[in-house]
């Protein structure tokens, strides 16, 4: 299967570049400058998918383990991947008009006017991406991803690994994870997540009878799962605008340093300041990430 994406003007490929090469041992993607390579599962079909970069397009060319034509349902979910990892889901204009003028991050947005949110592949990664991340320092998580990974997904015939789907996860035992040095509670919320997703009790694709706000209540009722997690899951997993890091670290951090404050804002404070920013707070956060980075990556 072979498409072709083509990129906006200004396109920053160094922000999708560094965000997919965050691990250098990945065992499920493939970083280099002029293309990108990603292992996943999509409808149980192993999917290797490879974007060749250009400053104007992406050519991308998917090789699935299974027999061809393949179906249109996973063409889409192919499609959806691209754009996702592609970081085209929310148009930084918008972001750029409203907040030009803001005291506080006009001079930041101006800096960076085509910043972009790139997502992982989908929505299952981004959701347990979180999940993982919560609470521990970057490179752990990172190294529990790899694991996370080689115990749940599966290779791919070119021997790229894929990263999971919900099925696969959910056939692990705490056993799997915690003796590889994830937490019993990390363990525990990150399996309690797939069997809902697996048995369909915990639904993650969009409809009209399954809004965004209907997702992220069923996502809070699952132990161990808090409003950080959600928002994260919604930024990287849907590109949903509007989501409030407020409990993130970094985003503190970035506060603290544009208030030129000897102490972080805490969490009340800083959703109060992140609220004038509605409906574009995932672009506030992106800015707010790469002021201390100098590119939207979190610290986890």
């Amino acid at each position: 299967m072979r498409f072709t994406i083509s990129l906006p003007a200004n396109y920053r490929l160094q922000d999708v570049q560094a965000f997919h090469s965050r691990d250098a041992e990945s065992v499920a993607e493939e970083v280099r400058p002029e293309r990108i390579r990603k292992g996943m599962l999509l409808d149980d079909v192993a999917v290797a998918l490879t974007l060749h970069l250009s400053p104007a397009a992406a050519e991308c060319e998917a090789d699935a383990d299974c027999p061809q034509p393949l179906p249109a349902s996973l063409q889409q979910r192919i499609r959806d991947a691209a754009l996702n990892m592609l970081g085209l889901r929310i148009d930084p204009q918008a972001f750029l008009d409203f907040a030009r003028d803001d005291a506080m991050l006009g001079p930041l947005v101006l800096a960076n006017p085509g910043l972009r949110i790139v997502q992982s592949a989908t929505v299952f990664e981004a959701l347990t991406w979180a999940i993982i991340g919560q609470q521990i320092n970057l490179p752990f998580a990172i190294a529990l991803r790899r694991t996370f990974i080689l115990q749940a997904g599966r290779q791919h015939s070119s021997g790229l690994w894929c990263y999971p789907e919900a099925a696969g996860a959910a056939r692990l035992s705490a056993e799997d994870l915690t003796s590889r040095k994830f937490s019993r509670a990390k363990a525990e919320t990150l399996l309690r997540f797939a069997a809902l997703v697996a048995s369909g009790e915990l639904r993650l694709e969009q409809a009209a009878d399954n809004s965004i706000d209907e997702i992220s209540k069923a996502l809070l009722a699952v132990k161990g799962i808090g409003p950080w997690t959600v928002n994260y899951g919604l930024l990287r997993g849907y590109g949903y605008a509007d989501c409030s890091l407020h409990g993130d670290v970094a985003i503190r951090a970035a506060l603290q340093r544009l208030l030129g404050e000897d102490s972080k804002p805490d969490m009340a404070r800083t959703e109060r300041i992140l609220q004038q920013y509605q409906p574009h707070r995932t672009m506030a956060a992106a800015h707010l990430w790469a002021s201390l980075h100098g590119r939207p990556n979190e610290s986890a």
